[in-house]
């Protein structure tokens, strides 16, 4: 099984306990169909396993395939500069269909960001190592294609379906359900 080179710390977006029994890090693309599949899941994994799952989030944009990808994880960054990551993260989710710079403004205003800091930011590709430095950590744990997720530091190749993903969480945690 691969293993995650690049261990979680302060350069990761993270929810829930630093403490918590179990660590799920996903390499994503915001305009990946199957992220955005497994999006909600994630979102059910959390709610299911409270303060015993911690979530890490980094950015792998695959651009040659996903125009928008990196302008999406660079808008979700520059967010994060203004303590908003999440809050973006989900709405680029929610919105993947629409990826653009139109939204991204549209995304900025609803989150009280400033549209204009925004647009440099892009511009200047402020945000570009931050998420070129995910994706070499990800090519680093043999990540090739999205999402990835790691448990534990290992490498999770099963299906990313809901009771899947329970079931192998649960057997991490050493419980059973």
């Amino acid at each position: 099984m691969t293993k995650l080179k690049i261990p979680v710390g302060p350069a990761d977006h993270i929810q829930g306990d630093e403490n918590a029994q179990c660590t799920l890090v996903e390499y994503g693309d915001y305009e990946c169909p199957h992220c955005g599949a497994a999006y909600p899941i994630v979102k059910r994994l959390q709610k299911h396993f409270g303060k015993r799952l911690r979530f890490v989030y980094r950015n792998f944009p695959l651009s040659q395939i996903h125009p928008q990808a990196e302008s999406a994880a660079e808008t979700a960054e520059f967010a994060a500069g203004k303590g908003k990551f999440w809050e973006m993260h989900d709405l680029l989710f929610e919105n993947q269909t629409q990826l653009g710079p139109d939204l991204y403004a549209e995304l900025s205003e609803k989150l009280g960001l400033a549209e204009n800091e925004l647009q440099e930011a892009l511009a200047t590709n402020k945000y570009q190592a931050h998420v070129r430095a995910d994706f070499a950590g990800g090519v680093r744990s043999g990540v090739n294609g999205t999402p990835t997720f790691f448990i534990d530091g290992e490498r999770y190749d099963d299906s990313f379906d809901f009771p899947t993903f329970v079931g192998t969480l649960n057997a991490v945690l050493g419980q059973s359900e």
